[in-house]
């Protein structure tokens, strides 16, 4: 039987639970999911139960030649219903073992192995599910819906309550589309955790009505509104479990497997390829494990021509020297004031992050791909990330220090006034942060520090974001009862810059373009594979990485000095007026005051 496999999309629902909540409307429900056309532009489908009490919809990228059957919203047994994002690399598995037990399919469709996995093992079934996914299902004789997200958060999913009535949809722009999701009114966590991280943390957005569905949570709600909200996985736990690290895991081997699971479609699957290490190695291995010629896609910059940030030359090198089929594009400013319109609108939530994607992904489709790899997550799983050693480094030479924090705010509060157009900011509260691994982290990964909160909003507004959110206890209880430091940096990473920003950029610029972005590093059972010896004598380094591809990659790519990937937004934007050098606006803060207020103003 052929495969039928849904590729990304994008979902919604109404559930009105509240026997005195005003019945789905179709309107309401369509006005969600056409604002989710992009992420689905290969056909729509809805469905509203007879009594008008819940509404499931769904917009279709098809990575392969769409069957009837497969459509979403589907049913199996006039019992449950199923609106699903994403991809479940392991259906097939999943499915035979579940035909083995006597279960008819009526599709080849990893959409209908979910369906029949929740009618066996209810909410448990997220445990067996390997992939990215955002989706909802409804129980017609239990009369409850539930909600799932995948366990590092690839996917978005967003909910609304207003009391008697919960939406969800794969976008925040997709619920304030609807018109009837609350009003409207600002979350001061939201506001505050973008201007501090340069993205919205989860569970909040800029909205006090709408709130993200964690990472690795799924949610029950019941008629009549009762709801469990369950943490089914917590990449603390698995780092701080007790393991055998006498023996070495075999990382090509759990490497290999999450490529080829990656590559599971019926369509070209290309690849994002730079000149760094984490896509240089997914590359070569996807050279051993594919028989079709594969397709690379490489981004550069005019202004970045013949300089040392020219990521193209390394990367023609790496695709020549793994024989796959180069497309290389360049942006130049010009490019940039054209799109940025349609990058403003296309971002979800604010963020300073996600042109580079933007414009990968949107080559990548212009050429006729659904779906690409990328390298996201090396870095977190890899230690690739100066915060690695600069927050310990921090944190140990300082925290010893009693009363640090309060002398340092002291020092800051004097040499501020006086220094702050002068030097980077953040050597203001070197002593006032740089004493625990969380404000290390903090003064590391910030872009605002919170003191400046009250010039960049309302003060009483600023005060309040900080006390909703605090982001100090946040991050310490993140990495609560870990004792390697390189694991407590880890996490940070994982479960803050990577979650709030790398994926969210990937999912929000991919869909830009109707593009599938799929992370074979950020995969569950490779994270546990590798977990026994991530943060201890034998962690696997990004040297590590690069030894795995049977054919060796080129010297000059393997000990290339790590130097991050530039996007010259600044220079684009022009920042430093008249020749002015403000530190204020250094970096990409001016660019994070624009994305902002264009935001709010959408």
């Amino acid at each position: 039987m052929p495969r039928y496999e849904t590729g990304m999309c994008g979902i919604a629902a109404i559930f009105a639970y509240s026997a005195s909540a005003p019945r789905v409307v179709v309107d309401e429900l369509l006005k969600i999911n056409q604002a989710m056309i992009r992420r689905g532009p290969d056909g729509g489908n809805y469905w509203i139960s007879n009594d008008s009490c819940i509404g499931l919809a769904h917009r279709r990228l098809a990575i392969i030649d769409p069957d009837s059957r497969a459509n979403q919203p589907m049913v199996v047994d006039q019992r449950y219903w199923i609106t699903f994002n994403g991809e479940i690399y392991n259906y097939q598995a999943l499915r035979t073992a579940l035909m083995a037990e006597g279960i008819a399919f009526a599709t080849g469709s990893d959409t209908e192995v979910l369906l029949r996995l929740y009618e066996r093992d209810g909410a448990e079934m997220v445990h067996k599910l390997r992939g990215m996914f955002a989706l909802v299902i409804w129980d017609n004789f239990e009369r409850k819906l539930f909600m799932a997200r995948d366990a590092f958060g690839i996917k978005p999913l967003y909910f609304c309550d207003d009391g008697r009535t919960v939406r969800a949809a794969s976008t925040v722009k997709a619920l304030r589309a609807g018109g009837h999701a609350g009003d409207f009114g600002p979350d001061p966590a939201g506001h505050v955790g973008f201007f501090l991280f340069g993205s919205v943390p989860e569970p909040h957005t800029l909205y006090a009505d709408i709130e993200a569905l964690p990472a690795g949570h799924t949610l029950t709600i019941r008629d009549g509104g009762r709801r469990r909200l369950v943490s089914y996985f917590n990449p603390r736990e698995i780092l701080a479990a007790p393991h055998d690290c006498s023996l070495a895991v075999d990382l090509r081997h759990h490497l290999l497997d999450s490529v080829r699971h990656h590559f599971v479609a019926d369509v070209p699957v290309g690849l994002f390829l730079s000149a760094g290490i984490d896509s240089a190695c997914i590359t070569a291995l996807a050279s051993e494990c594919q028989q079709s010629d594969l397709r690379t896609f490489t981004l550069g910059f005019e202004e970045f021509v013949n300089t040392k940030r020219d990521e193209v030359p390394l990367a023609q090198l790496i695709a020549k020297h793994y024989k796959t089929t180069s497309q290389v594009e360049r942006v130049a400013q010009l490019h940039f004031d054209d799109a940025l319109p349609d990058i403003i609108s296309s971002m979800d939530q604010p963020t300073i992050d996600g042109v580079n994607t933007y414009f990968i992904a949107r080559a990548a489709a212009r050429s006729g791909l659904k779906v690409a790899l990328s390298g996201l997550g090396g870095d977190e799983i890899f230690a690739g990330y100066d915060t690695f050693y600069r927050v310990p480094s921090l944190s140990r030479c300082l925290g010893w220090i009693p009363g640090l924090s309060t002398l340092g705010k002291g020092l800051r509060v004097v040499a501020a006034p006086l220094m702050g157009s002068m030097i980077n900011r953040k050597y203001l509260s070197l002593f006032e942060y740089g004493g625990s691994t969380a404000g290390a982290y903090l003064l590391g990964r910030g872009l605002f520090l919170p003191w400046e909160l009250p010039d960049l909003m309302d003060p009483d507004f600023a005060a309040e974001g900080w006390r909703q959110l605090e982001p100090l206890v946040r991050l310490e209880d993140t990495i609560a009862g870990l004792s390697s430091a390189e694991n407590r940096v880890r996490l940070l990473e994982i479960c803050f810059y990577m979650r709030n920003q790398l994926l969210r950029d990937a999912d929000w610029a991919g869909m830009a373009h109707s593009l599938e972005i799929r992370v074979p590093l950020v995969d569950v059972a490779l994270f546990k594979a590798l977990a026994p010896m991530l943060g201890t004598d034998i962690s696997p380094t990004k040297q590590d990485l690069a030894a795995t591809p049977l054919s060796a990659l080129p010297p000059d790519v393997r000990y290339k000095r790590k130097t991050g990937f530039f996007v010259p937004v600044e220079r684009w934007l022009n920042q430093a007026e008249n020749g002015i050098n403000d530190n204020s606006q250094s970096g990409l803060r001016g660019w994070a005051k624009r994305i902002y207020m264009a935001q709010i103003a959408a």
